[in-house]
């Protein structure tokens, strides 16, 4: 029996001509678990707002959503409320209150429920999804993957029927993203509750999807279970970009030549390659050390921070070298502290012992806002907070203010071509969607022409086109000598792009290495295609290396 049903529902923003939404149809029934992706700015976030009334964005709608085959607009208010969850891309949008349990209760209370009810409910779901050990914490001082974790449990707290969400693991490490999707499943399977998924991240939900939605510049490009996916997309047009998204096992199955029975994880992605391919023995060349000679671009020596005097310590003894020319690229779970490592390097928090060194110099040598004119630059892990203007343009051009006008608009022009935000520049920032804020927020950084990049979830809300434009950005930026520090859950990219990695734990890097080996050694903090390779080709850790090392067993050249 279906739950939700879109019949040619079609939204146009006000003062735009192009639709967001173009003739969307389709129909999800109870205890289902649909996952929608598709390129940013396709129009997911606005369909799944759409089918949140509370949340729709203001505009022209056409068509028809209706709930347990009553329309949307014969409901009220409690019921939609309470029958239908919503967890936002950013968790900064969602929380209301100050402390986590206020969060937890704020539903409920405002549903009218009794104290007893809630008190029960809200503990419940603290155990339920492990928030008894910062139950009492203000919620200014949760990481970004705590506080999409306090969005959810606040939203199930009021037990929804529908549950959706727009990209809930951008800001969760791997480990939490694979048991919050963990915890998704429990919730579909055991309590029946009907999930739609928005997510770039297709990992772990694409195994267990009944159904996935493509979606593709407002209208829906296909539709049906993930198995059947790969196929339709590589039909579309010779090849859709969203193929470069799909799971690692769809991707090395392809990319191999593979007939038949397409794999979706990293268990039949390893029967797949042990089935058809040769373990090649000896090891590809021993790396040379990628650090020998270079000039440190940035450092920091027995660094030591806190947030207060009585707080405890986030950083702890915390000492890297960044050189000119590379990118290190740092990894750790959440609230491990990698966020307050980039505000002390880049100025924005102060270490109470040990030296950070900015270019050579103490960063106590920079005096005003020296440090930030062409030497050093912070892309923050929210993007929004770059915007302060109406527009992408007059953003962009406000960091210019001390050029004449038409070096301004060449230099706005060419980076918003190199990014592919031109099609943005007259937007508010904040009607683009995630990942269009965040190229558009990257793109007012580079402006500055920084020697020194600091860049925290670069990836979150990119779609896989996006990301290989990114890619190719850091790259060209290495070359021209620039120092690239970047902190990231997503262990894909990090290893396509990153030439060292560290692992952040209890406020220091306990381990780093080239990312090859980096993710070659590691267990968890690693990448599907290392894992589904693990015992074949033990230092393989991209899908292409897959591909070679597949490709080389069978004598072809590569």
């Amino acid at each position: 029996m279906e739950i939700l049903r879109i019949e040619d529902l079609s939204f146009t923003y006000p003062e735009t001509q192009d639709k967001a939404l173009d003739g969307i149809s389709f129909t999800v029934d109870k205890g289902q678990f649909i996952v929608i992706c598709g390129s940013s700015g396709c129009g997911k976030t606005t369909l799944l707002r759409l089918i949140k009334k509370e949340l729709a964005p203001h505009g022209e709608m056409s068509g028809k959503i209706y709930i347990d085959n009553r329309p949307q607009e014969e409901l009220d208010d409690r019921t939609l409320a309470a029958d239908i969850g919503f967890v936002m891309q950013n968790p900064e949008n969602q929380i209301v209150t100050d402390k986590v349990w206020h969060e937890l209760a704020f539903g409920l209370e405002n549903l009218g429920e009794q104290t007893s009810v809630i008190r029960r409910r809200v503990g419940e779901m603290a155990s339920y999804f492990g928030i008894q050990d910062w139950f009492r914490k203000a919620t200014d001082q949760l990481s970004g993957g705590q506080k999409q974790l306090l969005n959810l449990a606040s939203v199930m707290v009021m037990q929804p029927r529908l549950l959706i969400l727009d990209e809930p693991t951008g800001q969760l490490d791997p480990i939490a993203a694979a048991d919050f999707i963990a915890t998704l499943q429990k919730l579909n399977r055991e309590l029946g509750v009907t999930i739609i998924i928005a997510e770039h991240r297709l990992e772990e939900v694409f195994p267990i999807a009944d159904k996935v939605i493509v979606m593709d510049k407002a209208v829906i490009s296909a539709c049906a279970e993930p198995r059947e996916i790969a196929g339709i997309l590589e039909d579309i047009s010779h090849g859709h970009p969203m193929l470069a998204g799909l799971p690692s096992a769809v991707r090395i199955f392809a990319m191999t030549g593979g007939k038949g029975k397409c794999p979706l994880t990293v268990r039949e992605g390893r029967d797949h390659i042990e089935s058809n391919f040769k373990p090649v023995s000896e090891s590809k060349e021993e790396e040379i050390s990628q650090t020998v000679g270079k000039t440190v671009g940035a450092e920091l020596k027995n660094v030591w921070f806190r947030y207060g005097r009585d707080e405890p310590d986030i950083l702890r003894g915390l000492s890297l070298k960044a050189y000119k020319g590379e990118l290190l690229c740092i990894l750790g779970g959440n609230g491990t502290g990698k966020t307050t490592a980039l505000n002390v390097i880049s100025g924005l928090k102060k270490a109470y012992r040990g030296k950070i060194l900015i270019g050579g110099r103490k960063i106590s040598d920079y005096k005003g806002n020296s440090l930030y004119r062409g030497m050093l630059a912070l892309l923050p892990q929210d993007p929004q907070t770059v915007f302060v203007r109406d527009s992408v343009r007059a953003d962009m051009e406000e960091l210019l203010a001390d050029a004449a006008k038409g070096e301004r608009e060449r230099l706005v022009a060419q980076t918003a071509k190199k990014l592919g935000i031109s099609h943005l520049l007259d937007k508010h920032p904040y009607d683009l969607s995630g990942g269009e804020q965040q190229k558009c927020a990257l793109a007012k950084i580079l402006l500055s022409q920084p020697q020194i990049l600091l860049i925290d979830e670069p990836t979150k809300g990119l779609d896989a086109a996006s990301k290989a434009e990114l890619r190719e950005l850091l790259r060209n930026m290495k070359q021209e000598g620039r120092t690239i520090i970047m902190v990231t859950h997503d262990v894909e990219f990090a290893a396509e792009c990153a030439d060292r990695c560290g692992l952040f734990f209890d406020g220091e890097i306990i381990s780093e290495d080239s990312a090859k080996k980096f993710f070659a050694l590691n267990n968890f903090y690693t990448t599907a295609a290392n894992r589904i390779a693990r015992g074949v080709y033990p230092d393989a850790v991209t899908c292409a290396d897959v591909a070679e090392y597949c490709k080389k067993s069978k004598g072809e050249n590569v």
